[in-house]
């Protein structure tokens, strides 16, 4: 008998005895006057036991039954090993027919002595920030390297960024190590789709920020007020406001999104079979539009910030390493070890020794940038030098002195002083 259930027998005893009326005994047990007459009459017809629960002890009809709860358990432990409780109760409705709530997955998870593979702690509070009222105002972009495919490759290193607004991830690939290239492909992905955010929010790695505090000399010529890295250089030739992030916490959107993907995408990389980091990139735009699905909201505003991509822009050639080189005679210039020229006679007029701007695109084309246009270039191969051939000196043979020579006579100190007197006398 509960304590509730106690306190009825209890009541309901000092109503019969007098002690208490109907309407005081309604007020103490928080009931109408007819249901504490109802309870009076039970009580007269059974007793005490009349106040206890009708279903006490029964199994309620809608009951998980023992068989479904064995198999949870036994898939959590095997073939979705490491997944979190919401996570694990969606692929079980996906990929098994079994309709559980995350509250009877982690109960019954709990009835059987398995804990969580991740613990979750309590973070230190941050003050929230509240996010951009339209799409398309703030990116946020980061990469972290985890082990996405378990033991069966090595770590490697994701790339993604998402809208402030909308929590849309809007570009993601997999790179060996966290690179330019890797941030590169993922700005293409979203202008592609979306078009040109206004801002964009970033660590403070040199990637973004140039670790060079003083223009150069080609730079000053070239124009440029302050030194970008080749990223920011890219930033600012679509106009997107570049802000660098001191800490973590003001970038939380995308820290978060980490947790999110590490809990989850490990789990769906593991069921599709992956096993190498192409075949995880092949399988990256489906997983994102899932991801995209459930846990991308609305924004604040429905009109879009977001700049339609100009056709004029190929963002091959602004994404692009740009360095400054100097025209030698006939418009030749050196970029790594090889001398290019124009491959066709370009429409400007180039002074001697002028500083031009070199690009090379990911995918290794190396294009001279001038007034807006690139001009294409081509390798100009170096003559080769015949080698002539010296021959070199022969060693002297060796000279051995003559049987007869003196020295090869014995040594004589007496003879020596006799041959001194000799020739002082014939001297005098």
């Amino acid at each position: 008998m509960t304590r509730a259930e106690l306190k009825k027998v209890l009541v309901v005893e000092k109503i019969l005895d007098g002690r208490m009326t109907n309407q005081e005994g309604a007020t103490v047990l928080g009931l109408t006057t007819r249901q504490v007459i109802r309870l009076k009459k039970k009580y007269q017809e059974e007793g005490g036991q009349a106040m206890v629960h009708r279903n006490l002890g029964r199994k309620p009809k809608h009951a998980l039954t023992d068989e479904v709860k064995e198999r949870t358990a036994a898939l959590y432990l095997t073939k979705y090993q490491g997944s979190n409780n919401c996570h694990f109760a969606e692929l079980l409705e996906k990929h098994e027919s079994i309709q559980l709530s995350p509250s009877s997955v982690r109960r019954i998870l709990l009835e059987k002595g398995i804990k969580q593979a991740k613990q979750r702690r309590r973070n230190k509070t941050h003050q929230p920030r509240q996010r951009k009222p339209q799409a398309g105002m703030l990116w946020q972009i980061d990469a972290t390297s985890y082990a996405w495919l378990e033991d069966r490759a090595p770590a490697f290193t994701l790339h993604a960024a998402i809208d402030d607004a909308t929590g849309t991830v809007v570009g993601a690939v997999f790179r060996p190590t966290e690179c330019r290239e890797g941030y590169c492909l993922v700005m293409q992905q979203g202008i592609r789709k979306y078009g040109v955010p206004l801002g964009l929010y970033s660590d403070r790695h040199t990637i973004f920020r140039s670790p060079n505090e003083k223009l150069t000399v080609e730079q000053e010529l070239a124009g440029e007020t302050k030194p970008l890295s080749h990223f920011g250089k890219a930033m600012a030739e679509l106009q997107i406001e570049h802000i660098k992030a001191i800490t973590p916490q003001a970038k939380g959107r995308v820290e978060r999104l980490w947790v999110t993907f590490q809990d989850r995408l490990v789990i769906e990389l593991r069921l599709l079979g992956v096993t190498t980091i192409e075949e995880a990139n092949a399988a990256l735009p489906k997983l994102l539009e899932k991801h995209n699905r459930k846990f991308a909201v609305a924004p604040k505003e429905v009109e879009s910030a977001y700049v339609p991509l100009d056709p004029s822009v190929n963002l091959n050639h602004v994404f692009t390493i740009r360095e400054y080189r100097q025209l030698g005679p006939g418009n030749t210039l050196s970029y790594n070890g090889t001398v290019y020229t124009l491959a066709k006679p370009a429409p400007f007029r180039f002074d001697a020794r002028m500083t031009v701007e070199v690009r090379q695109t990911l995918d290794g084309e190396v294009f001279l940038w001038h007034q807006g246009q690139p001009l294409q270039l081509r390798a100009i191969e170096k003559p080769k030098r015949k080698i002539v051939e010296t021959k070199k000196a022969e060693p002297a043979l060796p000279r051995k002195p003559a049987a007869n020579h003196p020295w090869r006579k014995p040594w004589n100190q007496n003879q020596l002083q006799n041959n001194t007197k000799s020739t002082t006398v014939q001297a005098t």
